[in-house]
C-alpha cells in the first residue's frame, strides 16, 4: 500500500497499513530546519504523505513596497515584519455595508492551472489535492476587517449575506475548475474558533457560514473527493453540523483545547483528524524526549480504528527546536 492509498484508507476511517503523517513549515522554520540537517530537499526526505497547494488569492509584491503584496480582491498584506508566509491586513477595502464597493476578482486563471498541474506533475504516490485558504470568513473580514464582519451579522445582515454569497459564487468556479485534474480531496481553510468556542457563536455561524461550505462541499463532492476543512481554536459545538453537510476531515485538533480521546470517542466514526500535535504548548516548549513521548501517546489515541493523519496543529513556526521537530518525525516513522 502506497501513502495515497494509506491516506484515502485512513480517511475512509479503516485501519491503515501505517501512519499518515504530515509537516508543514513556516518560511523561516523551514530555512532552520535545512540548516541544522545540511540538507535542502529535508521535506522530500520526511516520508510525508500529503501533498498540496492553497489558493490565497494569488498575492504578488507591490514592486514600491518591498513586503507589501496585493492579492486578486485588491487586498493589500505586510509581510515585512516577522510574518513572511500571510502577513497582516494592510487596511480594509470595504468600509461601509454596501454591496456596491465589492469588485469579484478575475482569476488569474493561468497562474492557478499552472500551479494545479505542478502539483500533478510532483505527486508520486503522495494524496494530492488543491485548497482555498480565508475561503468564507476569513475572506469577509480581510476585505471588511474583522470587527465590522462580525458587526455586520447583527446590525447588516443582508449586506454580508450578498457579500458572502458572492465570494462563495467565485470559490465555486474554482471548485469546478479543480474537477479537471485527478485530485484526491479538496481542502478549504476558514478559521471559526478561538481558544473557547466559536468566534461568532454557532447560532450565527449556521447562518451565515454553514449554507455557503455546504454549497462548496456539495460541490467537491459531486466527483467523489474527500474534503478537508481547517479551523482553528474550539469548533467542537458545530461537529455535527460538519458531519451533517459531508466533512470528512478536520484540521487542526488542537490538544490544548480538546478532550482528544472524548473527542474520538464521540466523533471518531464519522469524522477524521489531521493534527494533534501542539505548536502551542509541546513543540515549541518541551525537550525532544517529551516531544517524541507525547506524540507516541497521541498517536497511540487516535489511530485507533484510522480516521487519523498525524501531524502539528499548525505550520511549524521559528521557536520551536530543530531537536523538537526531528523527535516528532520519529516518533511519527514508527507509528
Amino acid at each position: 500500500m502506497n501513502r495515497r492509498e494509506n491516506v484515502i484508507r485512513s480517511l475512509s476511517r479503516q485501519k491503515p497499513d501505517f501512519l499518515p503523517f504530515n509537516m508543514d513549515f513556516t518560511q523561516l522554520e523551514f530555512e532552520k530546519l535545512v540548516a541544522f540537517t545540511g540538507d535542502p530537499d529535508f521535506i522530500d526526505s520526511t516520508g510525508i504523505h500529503l501533498h498540496y497547494t492553497q489558493y490565497w488569492g494569488c498575492p504578488t509584491e507591490i514592486p514600491s513596497l518591498p513586503g507589501f503584496f496585493k492579492d486578486e480582491f485588491g487586498v493589500v498584506w505586510n509581510r515585512s515584519g516577522k510574518d513572511k508566509d500571510i502577513g497582516v491586513i494592510d487596511h480594509p477595502i470595504i468600509n461601509e455595508p454596501d454591496i456596491s464597493l465589492w469588485r469579484k476578482p478575475v482569476l488569474d486563471e493561468k497562474r492557478l492551472r499552472k500551479e494545479w498541474q505542478d502539483l500533478i506533475d510532483t505527486r508520486e504516490d503522495m494524496f494530492t489535492f488543491p485548497g482555498i485558504g480565508f475561503s468564507m470568513f476569513e475572506r469577509a473580514w480581510s476585505l471588511c476587517g474583522m470587527e465590522d464582519v462580525l458587526v455586520y451579522m447583527r446590525q447588516e445582515p443582508e449586506f454580508l449575506h450578498q457579500l458572502l454569497d458572492s465570494i462563495c459564487d467565485y470559490n465555486i468556479e474554482i471548485i469546478k475548475m479543480s474537477h479537471e485534474y485527478p485530485f484526491d480531496g479538496f481542502y478549504f481553510g476558514d478559521d471559526w474558533g478561538q481558544q473557547h468556542g466559536l468566534i461568532m457563536g454557532p447560532e450565527l455561524w449556521r447562518e451565515f457560514i454553514k449554507p455557503r461550505i455546504k454549497r462548496m462541499y456539495d460541490e467537491v463532492k459531486k466527483t467523489g473527493r474527500f474534503v478537508m476543512q481547517h479551523s482553528c481554536g474550539d469548533i467542537e459545538e458545530i461537529f455535527p453540523d460538519l458531519i451533517e453537510i459531508g466533512l470528512d476531515c478536520y484540521q487542526t485538533f488542537q490538544p490544548e483545547i480538546y478532550d482528544i480521546k472524548e473527542i474520538k470517542k464521540a466523533f471518531g466514526n464519522n469524522l477524521s483528524f489531521w493534527g494533534g500535535i501542539s505548536t502551542q504548548r509541546l513543540l515549541p516548549f518541551a525537550t525532544p524526549e517529551e516531544v517524541y513521548n507525547e506524540t507516541k501517546r497521541i498517536i497511540g489515541v487516535m489511530r485507533v480504528g484510522g480516521g487519523y493523519i498525524a501531524a502539528p496543529t499548525h505550520a511549524l513556526t521559528p521557536d520551536i527546536p530543530a531537536e523538537n521537530v526531528m523527535a516528532m518525525l520519529k516518533a511519527f516513522k514508527e507509528g
